[in-house]
């Protein structure tokens, strides 16, 4: 099915999925209805009926075409556009987004997909859990679809977060990962960031621009609604800023961390190699290193052993003490 539809009356749902080309027909009966149709994948036709049927404005219709589009509200004659994104965090850590188009105006919204990531259907659950809010016409439609977009970009920076707080116990817990790993996993966390921002620091101004009176789109009673999302909004967007901040210095810290291991390694090198340049340095002293032509007495084999014994304990123990070794 490449389009689904709604049809309301008087705040109630009488009719869905009937085919887009009903669409306008149906609206035309009555002033009291409105309605919602979603186009995924559309067809040329389906294109075509945006401009033909609705008057939809051929930049904003070539803007959902076009795809890759920042978050945006524009507004034309009879009309609004609205492009945004959906934001979900798979398992494996990758953040995935979809665009989300939108045409309002005031008796009907069609959204228009070109993939099947965005979940309509817990979409429609959402409008069925606020049926109530119907009476208030198309705004609740538009209230249902930004607060399911920003849900999940708030889903997104929470799970975010949490992997923030897994990567720090894997920094610094007892079962250490190897550098290489963290390092990965520390700009897959810093790209999910940068592309969560992206996606949700344009919807500040979209949402604020919504309850403008001069948009005419959300009246007084659903106004603490959209405002709410403008919370969640805000929100999302300090959530990410900190996190950024957090995985910038969790990068850093992995670096020292891995210079510092770099250093300890050098020193215990050293501080071997010290050791055991002595034995080599009263060996030659004494000549026992090269065969000469004079025997060696016991007595100075004796005094050179002493020596080389207590230097190589010594330089241990002072190098153990400067946790050198």
């Amino acid at each position: 099915m490449s389009s689904r539809s709604r049809l309301y009356l008087d705040g109630k749902l009488v009719a869905e999925n009937f085919p887009s080309t009903e669409v306008a027909s149906r609206l035309d009966k009555t002033e009291r209805s409105f309605a919602w149709l979603d186009l995924c994948r559309p067809n040329p036709q389906e294109i075509a009926l945006l401009t033909e049927e609705f008057g939809m404005h051929p930049l904003a219709v070539e803007d959902a075409v076009q795809q890759a589009q920042r978050a945006k509200l524009d507004r034309y004659d009879s009309h609004l556009f609205l492009n945004t994104y959906m934001a979900e965090l798979h398992p494996d850590g990758g953040l995935d987004t979809a665009e989300v188009a939108a045409f309002i105006n005031q008796r009907v919204l069609i959204t228009v997909r070109y993939d099947e990531r965005f979940d309509v259907d817990q979409l429609l659950i959402r409008w069925d859990e606020n049926v109530e809010l119907a009476r208030h016409g198309v705004a609740f439609l538009i209230y249902g679809l930004v607060d399911a977009l920003v849900d999940g970009h708030f889903e997104s920076v929470q799970q975010l977060d949490q992997s923030l707080v897994t990567l720090q116990s894997a920094m610094f817990g007892p079962h250490r990962e190897s550098y290489a790993q963290l390092q990965e996993r520390t700009f897959v966390g810093r790209r999910n960031l940068v592309r969560l921002r992206q996606v949700a620091l344009p919807m500040r101004e979209v949402v604020n621009s919504m309850m403008r009176p001069t948009m005419h789109l959300v009246s007084s009673p659903m106004l603490p609604y959209f405002q709410d999302v403008y919370d969640h909004v805000l929100r999302v967007i300090e959530w990410t800023e900190s996190l950024r901040d957090l995985n910038n210095a969790m990068l850093e810290t992995n670096l020292m961390l891995q210079n510092n291991t770099m250093n300890l390694i050098v020193k215990q090198v050293t501080s071997w190699a010290a050791i055991i340049a002595v034995p080599t340095a009263i060996t030659g002293f004494f000549g026992q290193n090269v065969a000469f032509p004079w025997p060696h007495t016991l007595p100075e084999f004796v005094v050179s052993t002493a020596i080389t014994i207590g230097v190589a304990v010594g330089l241990f123990l002072v190098f153990k003490r400067r946790r050198w070794l």
